[in-house]
């Protein structure tokens, strides 16, 4: 159905409201009174309503002008956004950028660089997803992100370009009345048996899957994710291997500890990660951004 009302009419009604007459919307317009006049009568007329009260010398908007013109506002303020998007994507920046996140990696460094990043183009949209091991190569591969932060391992296909930003440790952590506490140390399989390991479970959905920090105990919890590991350790629910910088605060208040253990987990590289076809000015400002950071074993990814 065609619908009588148009972009200019909308923006004449925003034009008359801000400005009080016909004349002051004229004037900001550069056009004469008169055409503004007859655009709102035909309007008017093609509706069937009246959009003015002309029984008052100033104009004002009956009751159902003002509807009209509090969502034409709407439409106009999304129409300007779309002309901006579409210049900003001719001009070679993303509509969107995806951003995924390993789930081993604290989203504070991630929203600075999105901080600074809007300063510089505000118009691009920010999509940020959280994955798990496997999970953001995954979401790589299936096209679902644009840019992989904290990907552990290395890339599972050709296509992709990678930043390695360091690695990170993990230490076996119990909570500080954890029974465990007692044992002597280093701890053997043996020793932890008894006790619930906490595992993260890999998020991917098509890639082969990556259980890592298993251990022989006699029986698992599958969260999923760091936090929740991280939250299921301090309550005591069971036993784990933790990322050394995600624990530090939590060792000083005193409610998570670290033991030695016989069997212990190697370090992990992460890599930041994207494809080498996309050349979208948002993802290669990231690039050069991440470049220009590391992941430290003890506070995370840094400047």
């Amino acid at each position: 159905m065609h619908s009588p009302i148009t972009l200019d009419a909308l923006r004449i009604l925003d034009a008359i409201d801000r400005r009080g007459s016909f004349a002051g919307a004229a004037d900001e317009l550069f056009r004469v009174p008169s055409a503004l006049s007859y655009t709102i009568s035909k309007l008017e007329e093609e509706l069937g309503i009246p959009l003015f009260d002309r029984s008052r010398r100033k104009a004002e908007l009956t009751p159902v002008g003002r509807l009209v013109l509090d969502q034409g506002r709407q439409i106009l303020t999304a129409t300007e956004e779309l002309t901006a998007l579409a210049k900003a994507a001719e001009s070679g920046w993303e509509v969107e950028l995806r951003i995924c996140i390993d789930s081993i990696v604290e989203a504070g460094p991630v929203y600075e660089l999105i901080e600074s990043f809007q300063k510089i183009q505000p118009k691009t949209q920010i999509r940020l997803t959280e994955e798990v091991l496997a999970g953001c190569w995954d979401a790589l591969n299936a096209g679902r992100c644009d840019l992989v932060i904290g990907a552990e391992g290395e890339a599972p296909a050709q296509g992709f370009s990678t930043h390695r930003l360091g690695q990170v440790v993990f230490d076996f952590s119990v909570a500080v009345d954890h029974p465990l506490i007692t044992n002597p140390q280093p701890l053997t399989l043996a020793n932890i048996q008894d006790y619930p390991t906490i595992v993260v479970a890999d998020s991917s959905r098509d890639l082969p899957e990556r259980s890592t920090g298993l251990l022989d105990g006699r029986s698992t919890i599958i969260v999923p994710s760091i936090n929740y590991k991280l939250d299921a350790h301090i309550k005591g629910l069971g036993v784990g291997y933790l990322p050394r910088h995600r624990i530090q605060q939590h060792i000083q208040q005193g409610v998570l500890k670290v033991l030695e253990i016989e069997d212990t987990r190697p370090p992990q590289s992460l890599y930041a990660a994207w494809r080498k076809s996309n050349k979208g000015k948002a993802l290669a400002w990231f690039v050069q951004q991440l470049k220009q950071m590391q992941f430290d074993p003890e506070k995370g990814l840094i400047k």
